[in-house]
């Protein structure tokens, strides 16, 4: 499992629309960095070091993943996005944003490349007052004394002020949903997706136990025989572990993500099944269905099968590597289908053909954030 770190950081803008400059980076951190928890309020304060306009200020609390050198890295990125433009003039200089690692976890960390805590956070009441007001009780790791106090020892008498208007703290799919379950075809990249969704959000996760079924590897050696036995045991399987898996939590407090849905048995009977087998199995569903608790978000990943059969070759499950494109396409079909007709499902469909959110972070952000606004 990840570990999360709590890191506070500080910006600062004097040019532009100042207010847009910071709602931008606070968004870009939470789209790069981590959860935003919590966010100071503005701070107006004097150009220091250097004369210049005045500074719009402020702290923020973030919960990320990152080491500190990605994250150092990963700031100077979203600095660069945002048309900062550093140059080889010494001093202080106007800045359109600004962001520097002030704490993080209580470590103390002194490098070439950084420095935490920051150096001179200790002496700019422009960063402490904003600072305070979100972690008043933190420790300072080398001074040993919350920040309150360091704040009220402060001997920077600059004169600062809080403005009016607020910046609004993106919201995290934990505070939008309480449950996703995320859907696709053989291959589509589901259980992935479920898996780095848990590492960040610290979700709950619920996982298809598919590699215990006995039949499956029956049934794609000889479908006709094994295809009811193979979908009676999944749907059974799917019901009992759903029931049993959702019960041990609450759900209107802990974020769950799973990697199928019920829906799923239903889908694959539609492709595997005779008539009367499947006017069967649909009684049997129907009656299991009623009980299942429904996600506030159905979420299904989308891959052309030429792209599904790469990752189903890449991963090397062995009973697999006869799956023939047609199969592919009828189970796509069932989901199309599915998607078409199904009214009582908060669903959002997500086409992730030409991308990997497995290898590439913006890929990865790109889903988060259609899941977020969605």
């Amino acid at each position: 499992m990840k570990i999360q770190h709590i890191t506070y950081l500080s910006l600062g803008t004097n040019q532009g629309n100042k207010l847009e400059n910071l709602q931008n980076a606070i968004d870009l951190i939470a789209n790069e960095v981590g959860v935003v928890k919590k966010i100071s309020s503005i701070y107006k304060t004097p150009s220091w070091g250097f004369n210049g306009e005045d500074f719009n200020n402020i702290c923020i609390k973030v919960s990320t993943l990152h080491q500190p050198e990605t994250l150092m890295n990963t700031l100077l990125e979203i600095e660069t996005s945002l048309g900062r433009e550093r140059s080889n003039q010494v001093g202080y200089q106007n800045r359109n944003i600004d962001i520097d690692i002030l704490l993080f976890d209580d470590e103390i960390i002194i490098s070439k490349t950084l420095m935490i805590p920051h150096s001179k956070m200790l002496v700019r009441r422009f960063v402490m007052a904003p600072l305070v007001e979100i972690a008043s009780s933190i420790i300072h790791p080398i001074e040993k004394k919350q920040l309150s106090v360091c704040l009220q020892n402060i001997e920077d008498s600059s004169e600062i002020s809080v403005i009016e208007e607020k910046l609004i703290r993106p919201i995290t799919l934990s505070e939008k949903y309480n449950y996703i379950a995320i859907e696709g075809n053989i291959g589509a990249g589901k259980t992935s997706l479920s898996k780095m969704i848990s590492a960040e959000f610290n979700a709950k996760m619920v996982l298809e136990r598919f590699a215990d079924n006995p039949f499956l590897p029956k049934f794609y050696e000889d479908k006709e025989r094994y295809a009811f036995p193979l979908e009676m045991s999944f749907l059974a399987d799917r019901y009992q572990q759903l029931t049993d898996d959702l019960a041990q939590f609450d759900l209107f407090k802990n974020f769950i993500v799973s990697d199928y849905y019920i829906f799923k048995s239903l889908i694959f009977a539609q492709v595997t099944l005779q008539k009367e087998e499947y006017l069967l199995y649909r009684k049997m569903f129907n009656l299991m269905y009623k009980e299942i608790t429904k996600p506030d978000l159905y979420v299904y990943l989308y891959q052309n099968t030429e792209r599904l059969l790469e990752n189903i070759k890449k991963r090397g499950r062995e009973y697999e590597q006869n799956i023939k494109p047609a199969y592919l396409q009828k189970i796509h079909d069932g989901y199309k289908s599915f998607i078409n007709t199904e009214k009582n499902l908060n669903l959002l469909v997500i086409d992730v053909s030409e991308i990997d959110f497995v290898n590439n972070k913006k890929d990865y952000n790109y889903i988060i954030n259609k899941i977020r606004n969605f």
